[in-house]
């Protein structure tokens, strides 16, 4: 089991973009992913990639604004979101899994703490 820890939460304004990092300590997982949860709403998957392929895989709701990324020398995923809306206002957290399937709603066994992101207007 990996420890997963993410970086780069802040406010923004509308319009404006961040850039989300999420830092493995293993690189044997087979498909990362960034999810959301805002208050007082179920979390939701954000991005997918697989680290083997490279393919990735995103919600409807952030396809065209987000790219999610990884650098395997670094061990890192990363989310780079722009065109920020008050709705992307949320805590974000990366989840890692290993075994076939990857996607935003695959089953995800290792977590992240989460950082905070809040869009204003």
């Amino acid at each position: 089991q990996g420890n997963l820890v993410e970086s780069g939460g802040g406010s923004v304004q509308v319009g404006g973009s961040l850039r989300l990092s999420c830092t493995v300590s293993t690189n044997t997982y087979n498909c990362m992913g960034w999810f959301r949860q805002a208050p007082g709403k179920e979390r939701e998957g954000v991005a997918a990639i697989s680290t083997r392929g490279g393919s990735s895989y995103y919600a409807d709701f952030v396809r065209g604004r987000f790219i999610i990324s990884q650098d395997k020398t670094e061990n890192a995923v990363y989310l780079q979101m722009n065109s920020l809306r008050p709705e992307d206002t949320a805590m974000y957290y990366c989840a890692a899994k290993w075994g076939a399937g990857c996607s935003t709603e695959a089953v995800f066994s290792d977590w992240g703490q989460g950082t905070m992101v809040t869009v204003s207007s």
